[in-house]
């Protein structure tokens, strides 16, 4: 670890990965991948299955532990911590500190399902910020009506439509004030008309909130619409990156071309 800086400058971006390994055994899945995304910056990454987008995001949400490498969140190091002017393994004081700068929204949404929409946005805050209830009901009731869903708060999910519990979702990991969101295949279990409304909250979310917002995605036309930039990874690196006319229009990798051949076709 003695190699990499205990904290980067004042300019640096809001996510970097540096030198990232992540292995299973013999398999390796992230092979010393850099990444730098700047704060309220979109990014997309796209690729195909097993070439380790989703890990990008398990290991920001710590449910992964990186095998090599540092990820710097606000220019501090994501998972280790300064001793002695070393970077060390952090202990959970401070896990936890650099966890609420990140939210999450999975591909199936995890509400839960004997609390109203307005409860699923009021748990955290109140559990994990000991905000007091009346605290955690204004700031819900807030985002609930941010993401055009005031009128539901009382429902159940069973009682909310895929694109409603999505967006619930969304407003219930805001609720913790995360300075970064990380989307998992968030439109992918929606129908095709209520793709628009999610994409919509997104935009709005980055654009009011200053958020920085990356996305796993097998949806190339979400990606293309809402993207500021694309990563395309391959076998564990980003094979090429770029704003999404240059993606998805003029890509210069022939992995990139092949995939995105290959995914179009199948649309």
């Amino acid at each position: 670890m003695n190699e990499y800086p205990t904290r980067l400058n004042d300019d640096a971006p809001m996510v970097r990965f540096s030198k990232v390994s992540k292995r299973y055994g013999e398999l390796t899945v992230l092979d010393e991948l850099d990444l730098d995304v700047s704060a309220n910056e979109m990014v997309s990454i796209i690729g195909p299955s097993g070439s380790g987008k989703t890990t990008v995001l398990r290991l920001l949400m710590t449910l992964e532990d990186v095998s090599d490498g540092v990820i710097y969140v606000e220019g501090e190091p994501l998972t280790h911590m300064e001793r002695d002017g070393q970077l060390v393994p952090a202990n959970q004081a401070y896990l936890r500190r650099q966890r609420s700068k990140i939210g999450m929204c999975f591909q199936h949404f995890n509400l839960f399902p004997h609390m109203t929409a307005l409860e699923n946005c009021m748990e955290g805050p109140i559990q994990v910020l000991r905000l007091s209830k009346q605290e955690a009901r204004e700031r819900s009731l807030d985002l609930l009506d941010m993401v055009g869903l005031s009128d539901k708060r009382d429902q159940h999910p069973i009682r909310l439509s895929g694109g409603q519990q999505q967006r619930v979702a969304i407003a219930r990991a805001l609720a913790m004030r995360p300075k970064v969101m990380l989307l998992d295949e968030v439109t992918s279990a929606l129908d095709p008309e209520v793709i628009g409304e999610v994409l919509n909250v997104i935009r709005k979310l980055n654009a009011e909130h200053n958020l920085t917002v990356l996305m796993v995605t097998h949806q190339m036309g979400f990606a293309k619409e809402i993207s500021d930039r694309v990563c395309f990874v391959y076998n564990g690196k980003i094979a090429e990156a770029g704003p999404p006319s240059q993606i998805f229009d003029a890509p210069q990798n022939p992995r990139t071309k092949q995939f995105l051949s290959a995914v179009l076709q199948a649309n």
